[in-house]
């Protein structure tokens, strides 16, 4: 158990507060579709996005993975950044599950840019896979938490469009971008034909993510999610902590990133550090010089309490979370400051 537990933002617990409005959430049957605590967060979710409906998922990846398989046919192709988290992180599910290939594109900071996805479309023919879909990634988790412009979102729709692309939206921290950039919940409903929301990141519910789109595309995700033993039974005791996270935890996201922001400016100062990127939300991702042992930076961390992760060779993320107190900050950049 780490005192400061900065490896990623999924390990927040409960507070009193959700764990009372979990118990207090009644509960139905969700496979028989009598959970009245679902039904209120999918309806919920579907009001704020401006989409005709959504569907409680136990993970992100769930999430995600059932949009591709839904959206897909074997021989089609993705198009994505090299970062996202579909294409490293989801156990190799585009191949496994929707039976599609990928194509990358993308700028160092995780964006992609209208030109890039132009150049991966392909050509009809019978020698290549059908291009069918563009997944954005918002925010970038592998780029540093950076988010997208609205200009870059809209650039990016018309591009979809324009040539009969599906335009998914991977939004496990999405909500981190609407707070720092000052977006909409329902012009991104608009712009996308699909989205998913991790609600067990920075918004604190101890599980979960939602999957919303058109009323066809989630009555065919649902018979994807009972396909692949996705059905939840009493799941209003979940739904009721998604609830009260996103009832409660959007506003103070702003905290985390600030912290981040603050975390920046220490680190560039250490001369262990060579390089940091910028944050723009709660996840920071920093170089530590080459001739330092990664492993054993990370291990002497783990010993005085401070969890961290890494993102590749000399690559080191932190988190924040709202599990993470200003003590806590402390405490790291004095343990840092005496490495």
């Amino acid at each position: 158990m780490f005192t400061v537990d900065l490896r990623s933002d999924t390990v927040t617990r409960p507070t009193n507060a959700m764990r009372k409005a979990m118990m207090d959430s009644p509960v139905g049957d969700d496979v028989l579709g009598d959970d009245p605590t679902v039904i209120k967060l999918e309806r919920m979710m579907a009001e704020r996005f401006g989409t005709d409906s959504s569907m409680f998922c136990v993970s992100g990846t769930q999430a995600n993975q059932i949009a591709l398989m839904s959206h897909l046919s074997p021989g089609d192709e993705v198009i994505c950044h090299p970062y996202a988290h579909i294409y490293n992180y989801e156990g190799g599910g585009i191949a496994a599950n929707a039976h599609a290939s990928v194509a990358f594109t993308g700028d160092p900071r995780g964006i992609m840019h209208p030109d890039g996805v132009l150049s991966c479309i392909k050509a009809d023919d019978i020698h290549f896979p059908r291009t069918r879909l563009l997944a954005v990634e918002n925010t970038s988790n592998k780029g540093g938490g950076t988010c997208y412009e609205w200009e870059e979102i809209e650039a990016l729709r018309s591009v979809a469009a324009s040539n009969g692309l599906t335009f998914h939206l991977d939004g496990a921290r999405l909500y981190n971008a609407l707070v720092e950039k000052g977006h909409h919940e329902s012009d991104y409903g608009a712009a996308f034909d699909s989205i998913s929301i991790c609600l067990s990141k920075g918004l604190g519910a101890p599980i979960g993510s939602v999957l919303l789109g058109s009323s066809e595309f989630i009555e065919h995700a649902r018979r994807i999610r009972k396909r692949i033993g996705g059905g939840w039974r009493q799941a209003g005791f979940l739904a009721g902590a998604a609830i009260y996270a996103v009832e409660n935890n959007i506003g103070r996201l702003a905290i985390d990133h600030g912290a981040a922001k603050d975390m920046a400016v220490f680190l560039a100062q250490l001369p262990m550090i060579e390089s940091v990127v910028p944050p723009e939300t709660n996840v920071l991702i920093f170089k530590l010089q080459d001739d330092l042992d990664q492993d054993g930076f990370i291990k002497h961390l783990a010993e005085k309490g401070i969890g961290i992760s890494q993102m590749g060779p000399g690559k080191c993320r932190m988190v924040f979370h709202l599990d993470i107190s200003p003590n806590g900050i402390i405490h790291v950049k004095n343990t840092l400051s005496k490495f």
